[in-house]
């Protein structure tokens, strides 16, 4: 460390800290700041850490900073969430370097095109560049400590006298903060703890004020973990986040967070596994912070820990986004107070002001580590862009291309996101040739020699390898039945989960290029002049089923072949949508025209409706849609994220309403106006909530002609032989057996007394006793999330137009046995065990069970269905590839369907 700071380190440990419940000393040892610059409780009435800073709040107080200092602090606007809540964030510097604050983020992106600033432009750029910090707070909305710490860091930089670390942080920083991430999430928790609180806070945690009703403030208003939207951008307050640090391009980047509440406090370095597309400086960079935080936190006499828990493998976390234009991603986590103060495992009452001040300190650590090491972290972002560009010149992936497709929407959609995460996508104008293949015009083409090589690798690839020795000492754990410590999915390819052929070539590619937009959907069209007969719009694809949506919100009545058919020489596939011109208004060409062009679909009008193979449009084999009323179980037991996330699928991405019922209403309410209901994943049980009334109530709905949709783990309530509304059943582990059969104890029939002694034996070899103590019965292990591909029965009008083969999540213990041919269809199945993963790391043994089991199952029961997705389609939003075969249970099973009308 400089000796500045060395000299200020001196003085802290000389000084007698006060620590002061309501003292800024408590804070920062012998505090002196400008009576200037407002302090929270002039503006809001009470002090940091003293109540739980409200999102108006919030605003309202760095608003007040803005006044007090405009020469030092900015407040941006930058994204409003989905109830109306501004997200903002504040930029802090010295008045020099605000007064040239557009000059540099100007150089930044210099800095981000080695392509276009030579070594020495950068070195010149670096000698007199201040560096740009981020700090990032809130993205789990009841993870509370840390807003407060982003307004009191922003008040200690622009008010502080006494600490010495101050003006140079300012001198050689931009200090950017974005105090809240998820408004709608915390002020969700800060209603909730108000409402339950007393006279005064209670450290137990099982008081009301510790205990958050459903949905809990972590997620946003559609109840998304925004910590998992990074590469996908769901969401608007992520959309907008990924926008403006484009514009910014900090070094260094820290997400703070909480975690359960008798751990201590973690920071960088972070756990093993590192993604391998990160470079090596930045991976050992880590450690610059993770010391300065270490000092200060011995100062104040703080534990903490590192390198145990958070991994930087995941690319869609805030703390390892950022790294893949070039800076240094991390997280710092805080234990919870979940409130104003909790009773820890010992029984030290941990306050809320306590959180707060921990987050201060680190916040502070990594401003100071970023100004003492400007130059460093300066050239180690240009030096990462201008290796990103070698290794995409030399290694043996030189380009992508994205094929002009079936579902071009798709395809569209995937280059569009890559686009507006800061890659360089082209699209050909005409058609061309590489690497032995023939592609048209429309075709995608990325060139890795580009500073964002390593994002492309990341996201592309269809599979980013783990560390042999990690795995290996997961496979020991595993051996032992210690939780492995793999943190989240080991499978992401943007490709595999959006079905989007993309194919890898070893070459640059030579072609009619244009820069692609950044756009997600491209407008669609109606071909074939004005139908006289019919518009027939082709199946398979995300915008054709967005147009059958909007199409049906709008009155429109259409119908859907189930098999596929020849007409004008041109073959549509099976669940192809065709609107009449009989049926419908004189509208009909100008409100379909309407809709292709905002959904992306095309839609080709005809004249006559002769085909020349396959049924005609009056078949039986050729059913009318409905516009079904759709309802989804709410609250209690529902899992919150799988709730969210199916209702957003839904909802935002095909714009048809949902309607949410709460589980506990389902057995007295009224269900006879819903056509199809959808029971999400579960966090608790189904069985218990519903109630003997609830079943019968699902029962006698289905059998009148409801369609009843089981996602993931809500499965096991639908196929419990107790419910049986779903003929599969859930499997336990197959258990390794000795020759003879044997594996353990000898079990006694369930009828019968267990033995008190049992039969001697010799146990010769350490396989001996590993099998000896394999449980009888218990599920597979769980597994961390691979894609896993799963074939698709073109036969059942479910799999209509859905392509041959998917590629599935698979998360979790759940392996379902296939459903009997005289109950219903298994109409997507996962392969041979050696065919079967896609991508990421799976148990061997689950691996090998999973092998020929089902993804989805229809059952026909009365005159309705019961349909199980095994795995979640709508997880995280992101499994695109999927989202056919999800609308098609909705739209397409209330077509099949048969209730009384």
């Amino acid at each position: 460390m400089h000796l500045d700071t060395r000299r200020i380190l001196g003085l802290i440990v000389a000084t007698t800290f006060s620590l002061s419940a309501y003292a800024d000393d408590y804070f920062w040892p012998n505090a002196d700041y400008d009576p200037g610059i407002p302090a929270l409780k002039e503006v809001v009435g009470h002090g940091s850490g003293e109540r739980i800073t409200w999102h108006r709040d919030t605003v309202r107080y760095f608003d007040a900073l803005a006044a007090a200092a405009p020469d030092r602090i900015r407040i941006f606007r930058y994204a409003e969430t989905w109830e109306g809540r501004e997200l903002i964030y504040a930029v802090i510097t010295s008045p020099e370097n605000m007064q040239r604050i557009d000059e540099i983020k100007a150089n930044m992106a210099r800095l981000k095109d080695p392509r276009s600033t030579s070594k020495a432009e950068a070195e010149e750029i670096i000698a007199s560049q201040p560096a740009v910090t981020w700090l990032s707070y809130g993205v789990h909305g009841n993870e509370i400590s840390s807003t407060d710490a982003a307004i009191k860091t922003a008040y200690h930089l622009l008010a502080s006298r006494g600490d010495e670390r101050v003006a140079d942080i300012l001198s050689n920083t931009v200090v950017i903060i974005d105090p809240m991430q998820n408004p709608d999430g915390r002020d969700r928790f800060i209603h909730r703890f108000e409402t339950a609180s007393g006279l005064q806070p209670s450290p137990h945690r099982i008081s009301a004020e510790h205990n958050e009703p459903w949905p809990n403030g972590r997620t946003n208003h559609y109840l998304f973990d925004m910590n998992r939207d990074w590469f996908i951008m769901t969401q608007p307050e992520t959309q907008g986040r990924i926008r403006i640090l484009q514009e910014w391009y900090p070094v260094a980047f820290v997400d703070a967070h909480e975690m359960g509440s008798d751990s201590s406090y973690y920071f960088s370095p972070e756990a093993l596994p590192f993604n391998p597309h990160l470079a090596k400086d930045q991976t050992e960079s880590l450690e610059l912070f993770g010391r300065t935080n270490a000092y200060w936190f011995d100062q104040f006499g703080l534990d903490y820990y590192t390198r145990e828990d958070y991994d930087a493998f995941y690319p869609g976390y805030g703390a390892s986004w950022p790294s893949y234009f070039g800076g240094i991603a991390m997280t710092y986590e805080q234990a919870s107070a979940r409130g104003l103060v909790v009773r820890q495992y010992d029984g030290n009452e941990m306050t809320y002001r306590f959180t707060v001040r921990n987050h201060f300190i680190t916040s502070l650590g990594t401003a100071q580590t970023v100004a003492e090491n400007r130059g460093k972290l300066l050239q180690d972002f240009y030096q990462y862009q201008l290796t990103a560009i070698e290794e995409g010149s030399s290694e043996r992936i030189r380009s992508y291309i994205i094929p002009a497709q079936n579902d071009q929407s798709g395809a569209n959609k995937m280059a569009g996101l890559l686009v507006q995460q800061g890659v360089e996508v082209s699209r050909a104008t005409s058609t061309f040739n590489a690497c032995g293949k023939s592609y048209t015009a429309g075709s995608y083409v990325i060139d890795l020699a580009q500073p964002a090589k390593r994002f492309i690798r990341t996201m592309l690839d269809a599979d980013v390898p783990l560390d042999a020795d990690y795995l290996a000492e997961q496979e020991r754990r595993r051996a032992k039945k210690i939780p492995d410590t793999i943190y989240d999915v080991t499978a992401w390819s943007l490709p595999l989960m959006m079905n989007v052929q993309t194919d890898v070539c070893n070459r640059s590619v030579s072609a009619n290029l244009v820069a692609a937009g950044s756009g997600l959907i491209q407008p669609g069209s109606v071909s074939g002049g004005d139908g006289t007969v019919a518009y027939l719009v082709p199946w398979g694809s995300t915008a054709a089923t967005r147009l059958l949506s909007g199409a049906l919100q709008r009155g429109l009545k259409a119908k859907s072949s189930d098999l596929a058919f020849t007409h004008s020489g041109e073959r549509y596939p099976a669940g192809t949508a065709i609107f009449d011109v009989a049926d419908n208004g004189d509208d009909l060409r100008a409100t379909l025209r309407e809709l292709a062009h905002s959904t992306g679909a095309d839609v080709n009008a005809v004249d006559d409706s002769w085909v020349t193979d396959g049924p005609n449009f009056g078949s039986n084999n050729v059913v009318n849609f409905n516009r079904p009323n759709v309802a989804i179980f709410w609250d209690e037991p529902t899992s919150q994220y799988s709730a969210g996330n199916t209702r957003f699928v839904i909802e935002r991405q095909f714009d048809y309403p949902v309607t949410a019922i709460r589980t506990a209403t389902i057995a007295e309410g009224d269900l006879g106006r819903f056509h199809v209901l959808i029971m999400p994943a579960s966090s608790g049980d189904y069985a218990a909530v519903l109630g003997e009334k609830g079943l019968a109530k699902l029962k006698d709905w289905v059998a009148r002609g409801g369609v009843l949709i089981g996602i993931g783990n809500a499965n096991r309530y639908l196929a419990d032989p107790a419910i049986d509304l779903l003929a599969i059943r859930r499997e336990d582990a197959v258990v390794e057996h000795d020759e003879d059969g044997a594996s353990g104890d000898e079990a006694a029939a369930d009828d019968e007394e267990p033995p008190q002694t049992v039969a001697g034996r010799y146990l010769e070899s350490a396989e001996d006793f590993q099998k000896l103590i394999i449980a009888e019965k218990g599920p597979p292990d769980s597994v961390a999330g691979v894609l896993a591909q799963a074939n698709v029965d073109p036969d059942h009008w479910l799999g209509a137009g859905v392509a041959s083969s998917l590629n599935v999540l698979v998360r979790g213990p759940d392996i379902y046995t296939p459903i009997r041919m005289d109950k219903g269809v298994n109409v997507a199945l996962f392969p041979a065990a050696d065919e079967l993963l896609a991508s990421g790391y799976m148990w061997e043994q689950n691996r090998k069970q999973l092998a020929f089991k089902p993804f989805v199952v229809a059952q026909p029961s009365g005159k309705g269905f019961v349909i199980g997705f095994t795995h979640d389609p709508t997880v995280r939003a992101y499994l695109d590839g999927l989202n056919v075969i999800f609308m098609n249970a909705i739209l397409r099973g209330a077509a099949h369907a048969r209730p009384v009308r």
